[in-house]
């Protein structure tokens, strides 16, 4: 199972169980917490209507006191009222009154009259002085039928002498308790969903980070190895950066041990050239012909100099772990290059061309201009007289596409998977042979930049190569 799914299951797995129990625990809070309430509301309205009640008792008519008249009137006067979505059309109360001895003397049903409730919790508690409810089902087969009774004393100058008590029906509290059971229990599935949506995204970013990372491990064990990635956060950078250490300095070894036989391949054709002439030289040939092999000396030497100059260039670039960026504008680039080439452009009757784009990229000015340069001297290697090439320079949201493109040979299929190999080089126009270290310089200086390089057989002849960078921020 991949880490990010695992981690994805452990953090939904404890969002869960976090929002069962504290789901399980409001929903058994819902019932009681309502029945508190209600019974505390009870307290009161029992209290205020044993004030009332007190008057009606005395006047040993209570049957027609003020309390009986006012539910008299209260039962033939509906009502309707829209509490939170819940309809209320009736009143639920049931009230009764009992003289100090327990009986019944007013019931708001008309039922109970002259019943003994002495023994009745409510009654009983409170002709002694002490707090009185009761819960009694109005069905014995029905446990959902339950009735709430709270009593307060009806007191005359100190004096108990009777009990008042207001009864509700649980049923009726049932709306309310069942609407708050539901809206926790949607509340609890949306916070689930979006945790779960939460822990996807999480889980999406963690996996995008670290396959980000293993490609560019994998580019590493192919020997093209792709710009150091930004994975998103501190951690993750930091363990690409020491991806990339440990690429530097795993890649010592081999590396040397590479460019020593590179290098001593390299360096046997000129090594034998002038070992040859030497030994002519040695039997005090005619002046003209110790001359030419002179000359070929020279030039012998001349090409291992220059060769050692780019491998010792290769070899400070790809031991570079970053580079310290700043803007570095396009067509500035594009105006020395042409200045630099300008000599060897007229000497291989080929014509340069470019336009001002206005772009800038992020980037170190001297490795460009030298990536750039290698690029516009293999375009110059590779185009036969009269031929063209031109420079432009493409910007798009983030990023700058610089074309190197001109009307040559293109590159052979064979080559293709090779190109950008140290010391692999196709024969020129001029018929001179290349180090091969000019595309892999120019790699380098791509993946320091974090940008890319790509060369393309043109249809109608000659290869585009396009140096992709980053634009700079503004």
């Amino acid at each position: 199972m991949r880490i990010g799914m695992r981690l994805l299951l452990g953090y939904f797995l404890i969002v869960a169980i976090a929002a069962w129990f504290v789901l399980s625990i409001f929903v058994q809070e819902v019932k009681p917490g309502v029945r508190r309430a209600t019974e505390g509301t009870l307290i009161d309205t029992a209290t205020l209507l044993a004030e009332v009640g007190r008057d009606d008792l005395l006047s040993d008519n209570p049957q027609e006191g003020k309390l009986a008249q006012a539910f008299s009137r209260l039962h033939l006067r509906p009502f309707r009222a829209n509490i939170g979505g819940i309809h209320k059309v009736r009143n639920e109360y049931h009230v009764y009154m009992t003289d100090a001895r327990g009986r019944v003397v007013f019931d708001s049903a008309g039922r109970a009259v002259g019943e003994d409730y002495s023994r009745w919790n409510d009654v009983w508690l409170t002709l002694r002085g002490e707090y009185g409810a009761r819960s009694t089902p109005g069905n014995p087969q029905d446990p959902e039928s339950t009735v709430m009774y709270v009593a307060a004393p009806v007191v005359d100058q100190g004096k108990i002498i009777g009990v008042l008590s207001v009864g509700k029906p649980n049923s009726a509290m049932a709306p309310v308790i069942q609407r708050s059971e539901r809206r926790i229990l949607w509340a609890g599935g949306a916070l689930l969903g979006l945790a779960l949506l939460i822990g996807l995204a999480v889980a999406w970013w963690i996996n995008r980070s670290i396959n980000t990372l293993s490609r560019y491990a994998d580019s590493v064990t192919t020997d093209s190895p792709l710009p150091l990635p930004d994975p998103g956060s501190s951690e993750l950078r930091k363990l690409a950066q020491a991806l990339e250490n440990m690429r530097v300095r795993l890649e010592g070894k081999n590396y040397i041990e590479h460019y020593v036989h590179a290098l001593t391949h390299e360096l046997k054709s000129p090594l034998a050239a002038i070992r040859g002439a030497a030994e002519i030289l040695t039997e005090q040939p005619p002046p003209q012909v110790a001359a030419r092999f002179i000359d070929n000396i020279l030039v012998q030497n001349a090409r291992m100099q220059s060769l050692v100059e780019k491998l010792l260039a290769q070899a400070r670039l790809e031991n570079r772990v970053e580079i310290v960026p700043v803007s570095v504008s396009i067509d500035e680039l594009f105006s020395r290059l042409a200045d630099a080439r300008a000599a060897t452009l007229a000497s291989a009757h080929i014509t340069l061309s470019w336009q001002k784009s206005g772009c800038c990229v992020e980037g170190d000015a001297d490795l460009l201009e030298q990536a750039l340069g290698n690029l516009l001297d293999n375009a110059i290697d590779f185009t036969p007289q009269g031929g063209t090439i031109q420079l432009a320079a493409n910007q798009s949201h983030r990023q700058v596409e610089i074309a190197v493109t001109d009307t040559g040979s293109g590159i052979p299929d064979y080559a293709r998977p090779r190109i950008f190999e140290r010391f692999y080089s196709l024969p020129r126009q001029n018929g001179l042979k290349s180090s091969g270290l000019g595309l892999a310089f120019v790699q380098e200086v791509a993946r320091l930049h974090q940008g890319s390089i790509d060369l393309q057989n043109r249809t109608d002849g000659g290869v585009i190569a396009t140096l992709t960078l980053h634009r700079p921020f503004t």
